[in-house]
């Protein structure tokens, strides 16, 4: 079965809809339940303090330490048993890993939709199976007459939480989950263009515009202008679909990122990078906007 094949068979799967749909609700209102500091938490582990997603770091560290425990079990196998207490221990270590990888997997999942939410169903699971035969297996390690087990259903979980690590490079990199979709390739205006006349854009309204290659949301709120990109940098979402708030900021129509007009940083996620700003002025009533001259250097 080819890359292609195998990814439209998944995507047919009704079950991993039925199951999201079960899922994902439930995780959101547990967030929701827990106000301001539900918020907090599924900024954290969206990775908004970092900058860019949590999840894909922490997953180094289960992945990382399996791979050494089977390295280890292997050399153990060759009747190196001096290596017994480094596999064991790595085993115990990517354990410890792979909470935190689901943990902030599954915050990154509810901000997903259509295929990219049953494939990271699938990813979840089958790292979820992963999880549970290297847990059994540290437990059968530590008897002499049932260690050779362990070692077996270790194996076969590193064979489980490879394949979760192929669809999760798929989602990254087939389906750019995680990765900023504000458009950094185009061409930025470096000097000020006229985007819209200023009396098309009324107090409390949003526009897309276009400046030069580039697509600009324009805003008018409390009698100030506005801009900064467009397309959300999640998932490329049409931010001008959104909703306008009361405290200056923009929400994305399609998973719920909170963006502020003035610096275009992130208020709530699942985003965890900022939309790029403009500079707005007003010339001969016309709205104009450029990069800032900060970011021309």
């Amino acid at each position: 079965m080819n890359q292609k094949t195998l990814f439209y068979t998944i995507s047919q799967q009704e079950w991993l809809d039925t199951a999201g749909d079960t899922v994902q609700p439930a995780v959101l209102k547990a967030f929701e339940a827990g106000g301001k500091a539900g918020r907090s938490i599924k900024n954290a582990l969206h990775g908004k303090w970092l900058g860019h997603p949590l999840h894909p770091a922490i997953t180094d560290v289960p992945v990382g330490a399996w791979t050494t425990a089977a390295v280890l079990d292997g050399l153990e196998l060759m009747g190196k048993e001096k290596y017994t207490p480094g596999a064991d221990a790595a085993v115990a270590v990517g354990l410890v890993g792979a909470l935190g990888a689901a943990v902030t997997g599954l915050a990154d999942w509810t901000g997903t939709r259509k295929e990219r939410r049953k494939l990271g169903m699938l990813h979840g699971m089958l790292n979820a199976g992963a999880t549970a035969l290297y847990a059994t297996s540290l437990l059968l390690r530590r008897r002499k007459r049932t260690r050779g087990v362990g070692i077996g259903l270790a194996m076969l979980g590193y064979g489980v939480v490879s394949a979760g690590a192929y669809l999760g490079g798929h989602l990254v990199f087939g389906k750019q989950v995680g990765v900023d979709h504000t458009g950094n390739s185009a061409v930025y205006p470096e000097d000020f263009v006229a985007v819209l006349r200023e009396d098309e854009l009324e107090e409390g309204q949003m526009r897309c515009v276009e400046a030069g290659e580039v697509k600009v949301l324009l805003a008018r709120k409390n009698g100030d202008l506005f801009a900064i990109a467009h397309t959300c940098s999640h998932l490329g979402g049409p931010l001008s679909d959104g909703d306008l708030m009361d405290n200056c900021s923009v929400r994305c129509p399609w998973h719920g990122s909170v963006f502020s007009l003035e610096d275009g940083s992130v208020v709530d996620g699942p985003a965890t990078e900022p939309q790029p700003k403009f500079e707005v002025r007003v010339k001969a009533g016309q709205i104009e906007v450029r990069l800032p001259e900060s970011e021309n250097k």
